[in-house]
């Protein structure tokens, strides 16, 4: 049977980089539901976030995970998707659930290096590395609860691929 992958984590885990590379080394679809949601809003995160509020946004982000699910696709999710127990619920019970797991400092130097702030408003007002601390100590239990593959940000992207790939192709061969 093929599996719908979901990569959960917080921003700068990498879950877009290793979602598309994942989705190649299995023959799947990629979807981004970051970009998704800007493709049909068309308006950035930050606007949106602006003009509606973080509350609409997640409304969103809820309607567009259900909407881009299917078999065969590697789905890669906002960093608060989790947030939603609906949400964590949904995935746990329609995928495999992988979380790229980073330290705050991993997070905050990879998000210094490319800050796409139109893209991703600071949650909290503070600097980059404060901010992370904050929202792992928040959410890495909610990652950690609704995972079913825990994965090492830090190694290297082909690493990651080929341990993801093992653990998928390891789940299918139980189903048999």
């Amino acid at each position: 049977m093929k599996q719908t992958l979901f990569i959960v984590g917080a921003r700068g885990a990498g879950k877009t980089t290793i979602g598309k590379l994942l989705s190649e080394a299995l023959s799947y679809k990629f979807v981004d539901t970051d970009e998704s949601i800007q493709a049909i809003s068309k308006m950035t995160i930050a606007e949106l976030v602006e003009q509606y509020s973080w509350e609409h946004f997640r409304k969103l982000e809820s309607q567009t995970l259900q909407a881009v699910s299917q078999s065969e696709r590697v789905i890669s999710t906002g960093g608060g998707m989790i947030l939603s127990s609906e949400n964590r619920q949904y995935m746990q019970q329609n995928g495999i659930v992988i979380y790229l797991q980073a330290s705050a400092e991993v997070l905050s130097k990879r998000l210094s290096l490319n800050p796409e702030n139109s893209q991703r408003p600071s949650l909290t007002g503070k600097s980059i590395i404060e901010e992370m601390e904050e929202i792992l100590v928040e959410r890495e239990p909610l990652y950690r609860a609704c995972a079913n593959f825990i994965v090492d940000a830090n190694l290297a992207a082909e690493d990651i691929v080929s341990c993801v790939k093992s653990y998928v192709l390891n789940q299918k061969n139980k189903l048999i």
